[in-house]
């Protein structure tokens, strides 16, 4: 037996932002609503979801757990662009280079990672 994830819980001043965000990044919709947390989630209700949690505070210090996403059904460069026209922002948290991913942040400065091998890319040479 094993844990699976359920969740992901981003802390957020304005949940909203960082709710309507990340569902248009990943194709998901508002799945729940109650008591400062907004949860999101696929279409089809698997998981895991992301609870978005207002919190009083802003974002002081780099995160310790990130998402790492990968490009699916279209190129790094188009993904990337479509990622800074919803309002993602470059981000340096020491990465050097000849990094091989692009670090971003969400509109609270939420770091994440785009990854350089789309999703069919990956999966060729799985």
């Amino acid at each position: 037996m094993s844990s699976r994830i359920s969740s992901i819980a981003i802390d957020a001043a304005e949940p909203r932002v960082i709710a309507d965000f990340w569902c248009r990044v990943l194709d998901w919709r508002v799945i729940d609503e109650e008591d400062g947390v907004i949860s999101i989630g696929r279409a089809d209700g698997s998981w895991p979801t992301i609870d978005v949690i207002a919190v009083p505070e802003k974002k002081a210090v780099k995160n310790r757990l990130h998402l790492d996403l990968r490009a699916d059904g279209t190129s790094t460069a188009e993904e990337l662009q479509r990622l800074l026209d919803l309002g993602a922002r470059r981000t340096d948290v020491g990465q050097g280079p000849d990094a091989t991913w692009v670090v971003l942040s969400d509109p609270e400065g939420n770091e994440f990672c785009l990854l350089s091998r789309t999703v069919q890319e990956a999966r060729a040479e799985a």
